[in-house]
């Protein structure tokens, strides 16, 4: 079984509880997902059964897209409504307008450095901050560079805004609402979270798991196990030809000879990448090296 399962993540699973359960569901060992939702989160959570775990790591890298609610006046420890509250600053938000809330939410969008919350999976010593602040322990973390492609606005009601924010791999929604409210001076958390798309994957086709149960049931997985290539239809696609199909099975250069069509793939520029298949089946994907003419392999699914 290799494939991807766009997942819809309930409330009070963690990522990890969603793999142990998949692992039960389709009686497959080999699974790992794209990375983690808090708990309390919904949405999209891609899931790699098979040889589709060799994306998994890709799949983390990619954009994705969160719809929130933030709460402005209080902060807790979790930077969350799951935590303890740390400041109530409730009695300050007369002071806010719509217009100086609008402006400094949208001051975040473009490169941001982000200080990586305690209560994260983020390892460092070989320990997660979360294992860490739960033994009342913090430590100094370093800023790190995140992107925020777009905020927007969808409701401002104070205490609450939501939004919808499409960001780069690593950031975390909850210190960003923390850090809208500490810019506004009256503190702020995450109220609620939905992952609406990595990706391609978006939340109008994620599937519970009692939804894939049922699939398994009526012998239908086939049609929701999603192809490894769905990750990289930006990449254009070329096929090998049946003389050039054991360099491709050995992951071996591949010259433009090697390949069938019209197409001239010296037109794109080195580090350009292809999807390379053999006949119908999606076999890796290659890089064309402009100094050598040739392409090569940079990862393989078969």
């Amino acid at each position: 079984m290799n494939g991807i399962l766009n997942v819809y993540k309930e409330a009070g699973y963690t990522s990890f509880d969603v793999v142990a359960k998949l692992r039960g569901i389709l009686r497959e060992k080999k699974i790992g997902h794209t990375g983690t939702l808090d708990p309390a989160a919904t949405g999209v959570l891609p899931v790699c059964v098979g040889n589709a775990t060799k994306v998994c790591a890709l799949l983390t890298d990619k954009d994705k897209e969160y719809e929130a609610v933030l709460q402005l006046g209080i902060t807790t420890d979790t930077q969350d409504a799951t935590g303890q509250i740390l400041k109530d600053r409730s009695d300050l938000l007369h002071t806010l307008t719509k217009q100086r809330v609008e402006e400094v939410i949208m001051s975040f969008v473009g490169a941001y450095e982000q200080i990586p919350p305690m209560y994260s999976a983020l390892k460092i010593g070989g320990r997660k901050l979360c294992d860490l602040a739960r033994e009342g322990i913090e430590v100094e973390r370093k800023a790190r560079p995140v992107h925020i492609y777009g905020i927007e606005i969808r409701e401002l009601s104070l205490p609450f805004v939501t939004m919808r924010v499409h960001c780069s791999k690593g950031t975390y929604i909850r210190t960003l609402c923390d850090d809208i409210g500490e810019q506004l001076g009256v503190g702020g958390l995450m109220k609620s979270l939905v992952r609406t798309r990595v990706s391609s994957f978006s939340l109008g086709e994620a599937l519970t798991l009692a939804q894939i149960e049922e699939y398994r049931d009526n012998g239908r997985l086939d049609e929701i196990l999603l192809p490894v290539d769905v990750v990289f239809q930006e990449y254009p696609a070329l096929t090998v030809t049946a003389e050039a199909r054991k360099l491709l099975q050995n992951g071996n250069r591949l010259l433009a000879s090697d390949l069938t069509g019209a197409l001239d793939i010296s037109v794109f520029g080195s580090d350009a990448r292809f999807r390379i298949y053999d006949g119908e089946r999606f076999y890796a994907i290659y890089r064309w090296d402009a100094v050598r003419q040739d392409l090569k392999c940079i990862k393989m699914f078969m």
